[in-house]
């Protein structure tokens, strides 16, 4: 009798340790299977959800630019297009108070136009054309694995830069509203009317 219940007791443990290691396997299994949420696999919904650095390698919340207008422009040092920046410099400095910014990413994708260091970028951009909009970090702006995270966003609107100085209009919700290429001038009167609409939405 003693032998039969010391059997049956070993065989009720086996059968309880087989239990709860199945259920243990299967919890680890689905817990293993869990979408984890993290920033860098996050949805990006809005421009304004993006993270990026100032041209100083600072970090940078472009979530500071929501409820405004942004223009954002792929620039470079020596392009054909650099005077440009004193036309951004103008429209910054006419609209900043109404809700507007334009936001500088340069770039040395096209025709290496913007080989300079940080230090030299900011000092060309002050010393020549008075630029007090904001910079970031240099980008790049095309397909593969090096693009930007904000060059990947805009790039959901149909439109990637084919060379420096091309123009997003961003609306206060950070959706893209208008797309320019680079021989639209800061002074286009296209330009000038979709940034008053967005303005006004």
């Amino acid at each position: 009798m003693l032998t039969l219940r010391l059997e049956e007791n070993a065989v009720s443990n086996i059968l309880i340790f087989g239990a709860l290691a199945a259920m243990t396997g299967l919890s680890l299994s689905l817990h293993a299977q869990a979408p984890q949420a993290s920033p860098s696999t996050a949805v990006v919904t809005s421009f304004y959800d993006l993270k990026t650095r100032t041209l100083e390698g600072k970090p940078a919340d472009l979530a500071t630019y929501r409820g405004k207008v942004s223009l954002v422009v792929n620039v470079a040092s020596k392009c054909g297009y650099t005077p440009q920046y004193e036309g951004l410099e103008k429209l910054h400095s006419e609209l900043h108070d109404k809700g507007f910014n334009v936001l500088g990413f340069p770039s040395n994708d096209f025709g290496g136009q913007e080989p300079g260091t940080p230090e030299e970028i900011r000092t060309f951009c002050k010393l020549t054309y008075g630029v007090t909009f904001p910079m970031f970090e240099k980008v790049v702006t095309g397909q593969g694995p090096e693009q930007s995270p904000v060059y990947a966003f805009l790039w959901r609107s149909g439109n990637l830069p084919k060379w420096n100085f091309s123009k997003y209009v961003v609306g206060k919700d950070g959706h893209v509203l208008a797309f320019f290429p680079s021989a639209v001038t800061p002074e286009d009167p296209a330009l000038r009317a979709a940034i008053s609409k967005a303005l006004a939405q």
